[in-house]
């Protein structure tokens, strides 16, 4: 009935009123005793929608969701090889809001604001103050593009592309439809897990309308994340012509055995949404309590080709500074 409630509320009522209080999520879930193991951070605070936390079970410390969100105190022991830009993106920023890693594709920091905050997030420790795309920087982002003819898709990313209003996502749909070089536009966001209702009808159709190819790569980690509710938002954008993928992260006690990614891959499939990547957790500061050995993570895999078919397996990957592509982990690696 809660989680009844909670989805009869617009996506930005749900936006608003996301828990931000440590105190109030372990009380929602009767977990007051976890209260010496986590703390209150001043920068990256608690950030989760009322209807994720539904999703979790009740009196369970060790629900994969709550762990994905919950702060604890291992963040804040510093591991050597741990840094705040693990991905050395200040250094792929030729103008404001734009990254260029990859020769093909650029991707646009459209906004700072996620619904979720996941506390192994690469880009917590990002300055996106002084990367957000003004007014007067979209002319930049556009000369940028257009002259490097051999980019033909754009990732709108941030934060989270579909935090933002319809009419601002419109607004950038417009611009980059107008630049004929471009073939593809690219979604990744967390939203369609964490408050599925943002996937409505006018979104929907404006996607449904674009003269580029979409494609909406979500973040799953968990089978969890996925309920009838959200698997039926899912269809819909599938069934608006959206290419859905998914990229999940390897994260250790939550997904890194066979049993949980084979359920979270089957799952996704049910909700139209093919396995894409799954990430070695890169190594931003705060994350190494997340970390799984790579020989693991390479075992893993193995499990996985045997237990399900290929297209249920995603490809595994480990993303490095200054690479012009995801870079695939040695699976014959000893």
């Amino acid at each position: 009935m809660i989680n009844h409630l909670i989805t009869q509320k617009n996506w930005q009522t749900q936006l608003s009123e996301a828990v931000t209080s440590v105190d109030e999520l372990l009380t929602m879930l009767n977990l007051e005793s976890l209260k010496p193991q986590v703390y209150i951070p001043e920068h990256f605070e608690l950030r989760v929608p009322r209807g994720f936390v539904a999703k979790m079970r009740v009196g369970d410390a060790e629900d994969p969701l709550l762990r994905q969100v919950l702060p604890d105190k291992q963040e804040q022991v510093a591991v050597s090889g741990y840094v705040t830009d693990p991905l050395a993106e200040n250094e792929q920023n030729p103008t404001k809001g734009l990254l260029h890693k990859y020769q093909s594709r650029v991707l646009l920091t459209i906004t700072g604001a996620c619904a979720i905050h996941c506390r192994y997030c690469f880009r917590q420790h990002f300055d996106y103050s002084a990367n957000m795309p003004t007014t007067s920087a979209h002319a930049a982002i556009i000369n940028h593009i257009e002259a490097h003819p051999d980019i033909n898709e754009v990732i709108l990313s941030g934060g989270d592309p579909l935090s933002v209003s319809n009419r601002r996502l419109f607004a950038w749909l417009d611009t980059l439809e107008a630049l004929p070089q471009l073939t593809t536009i690219r979604l990744h966001t967390r939203m369609p897990l964490v408050i599925p209702e943002r996937l409505d009808n006018d979104l929907l159709d404006r996607l449904a309308q674009s003269r580029c190819h979409i494609v909406m790569v979500i973040h799953c980690n968990h089978a969890n994340e996925i309920d009838t509710n959200t698997a039926e938002y899912l269809q819909r954008a599938r069934k608006a012509g959206v290419t859905l993928l998914n990229q999940a992260v390897l994260l250790r006690g939550i997904n890194d055995s066979v049993a949980t990614q084979g359920a979270l891959n089957q799952r996704l499939f049910s909700a139209g949404v093919l396995p894409y990547y799954l990430h070695v957790l890169d190594k931003v500061a705060g994350a190494a309590h997340f970390d799984s050995d790579e020989r693991l993570a390479i075992e893993l895999y193995w499990s996985l080709l045997a237990e399900l078919p290929g297209y249920l397996v995603p490809k595994l990957v480990r993303e490095l500074p200054n690479r012009l592509f995801k870079v695939p982990v040695d699976i014959y690696k000893k």
